[in-house]
């Protein structure tokens, strides 16, 4: 079969009703906390990708069982201190950087060196900023080229608590450490810079020995060391992110209705629905509830006659990261000239997205100005675009995949994009999804 997609004209009306994979996130950081848990965890709607099945695969390397039965997941935890750790384990986090990064901070008391590997695109990302703080707890690494992947990490009886100050707003890094204060000893103190906090919503439900006080740029987290951790039943709802192309598809399109069911809207993760909503974007929550903690809602969308350019306020970036790509497209309609600055966390990301962002917009014959960390973008609300667009050799970056298919049925044009299988490591039902609309 084909590992491309063509799309050659603008996708028609629709007034629908969907419901959306599972949230990534969640999912993850579920599989990991229930493989230190005592007794036997389950989740509904746990996200069946690459990256999560990587997740589950790493937590039987360690000895932990995982069976999944009719949309339903077990995982068979044997404790806080549970995992049989044997010599020359090599753990393989594929694409996911939320795995390979996370399973560091849990990986800190192994007696034997772990080996953890990654693929073409996740060895390109830097783990010296994990291995750094994670080596202060008495962990040892060793990293090729001294930043990246592979590395081997093998961890100390001992594990002093640290004190570290994440400055990037990066969950993963926060969330490594955290996972690495739960097993030293001693309180282990975090200064981190906002950013997507379901690993803390996590360890409050559990009831974890967790302290935080918010500040306005920053947050201060306090973690003792864990004892015991108690079996998590979990329905994880659907995720923003995934949501988010079927959100702008809606903006962008004639005279359409969506609504998307049960969505998490966890206040670190919308920044998109905020930057859409100041562009004049037509988005409501429906049947807000509170469940273990995180926020989720129904979003209703509606097509937007008229968006508006936008001068993109900073403090919303980290709870956007992921959905800039897709924003650019919506700048693209709107009227005015839309700024974006201090986005070099994007090309950091499992491709450089504000470079593969650049491209796509020059492609559709969108004029942009752009510099390593901010992009201006020349709007233009009659956008139409009739010629041939290739899209190939973005690192199989998902988001790239899914933000070209979205470009093409929302501004029309003979679109060839690569890859298909991409999505795969975070949205498998994407294109299935998409079919629902048509």
């Amino acid at each position: 079969m084909s590992n491309l997609i063509v799309v050659k004209k603008k996708i028609k009306s629709f007034q629908k009703t969907i419901e959306v994979s599972g949230d990534k996130s969640l999912s993850i950081r579920w599989v990991l906390l229930s493989s230190l848990a005592d007794g036997v965890s389950e989740a509904k709607n746990l996200l069946i990708s690459d990256d999560v099945v990587s997740a589950l695969k790493a937590i039987k390397k360690l000895g932990i069982k995982a069976l999944f039965k009719k949309n339903v997941c077990k995982i068979y935890g044997k404790g806080i201190n549970g995992y049989k750790y044997k010599k020359n384990i090599t753990i393989n986090a594929q694409n996911s950087g939320t795995l390979g990064r996370l399973i560091l901070g849990l990986l800190i008391n192994s007696p034997f060196k772990i080996k953890l590997i990654g693929d073409k695109s996740l060895s390109k990302r830097d783990f010296k900023r994990i291995s750094d703080p994670l080596s202060k707890f008495g962990a040892k690494f060793s990293l090729y080229k001294k930043k990246y992947l592979p590395l081997t990490i093998v961890g100390s009886k001992k594990l002093n608590p640290i004190k570290y100050n994440e400055k990037k707003g990066s969950a993963q890094c926060k969330s490594a450490v955290m996972l690495g204060g739960i097993r030293a000893n001693g309180i282990t103190t975090i200064k981190a810079k906002k950013s997507r906090n379901h690993t803390e919503l996590l360890f409050k439900n559990l009831k974890l020995p967790i302290k935080i006080k918010k500040n306005k740029k920053f947050d201060l987290i306090s973690i003792k060391k864990v004892k015991k951790i108690k079996k998590i039943k979990y329905n994880i709802p659907s995720d923003i992110s995934s949501s988010a192309f079927f959100i702008i598809l809606t903006v962008l399109s004639d005279n359409s209705n969506l609504l998307i069911k049960n969505v998490n809207i966890n206040s670190s993760r919308v920044g998109v629905i905020t930057i859409l909503k100041k562009m004049g974007a037509n988005i409501t929550f429906k049947n807000i509830k509170f469940y273990k903690g995180e926020k989720n809602a129904d979003i209703k969308i509606k097509s937007s006659k008229l968006l508006k350019s936008i001068n993109c306020p900073v403090s919303l970036n980290s709870s956007a990261i992921d959905e800039f790509l897709l924003i650019f497209l919506v700048a693209a309609k709107a009227k005015g000239v839309s700024t974006f600055k201090k986005l070099g966390e994007l090309n950091k990301k499992e491709s450089p997205r504000l470079s593969w962002g650049k491209k796509i917009l020059t492609n559709m014959g969108v004029k942009t100005i752009s510099t390593k960390d901010s992009i201006k973008i020349y709007g233009d609300p009659n956008l139409n675009i009739s010629k041939k667009i290739i899209i190939k050799n973005f690192l199989k970056d998902h988001r790239v995949f899914m933000t070209s298919v979205i470009a093409a049925l929302s501004f029309g044009g003979h679109w060839v994009i690569h890859d298909k299988d991409s999505i795969k490591s975070s949205f498998p039902n994407f294109l299935k999804i998409l079919n629902k609309l048509k």
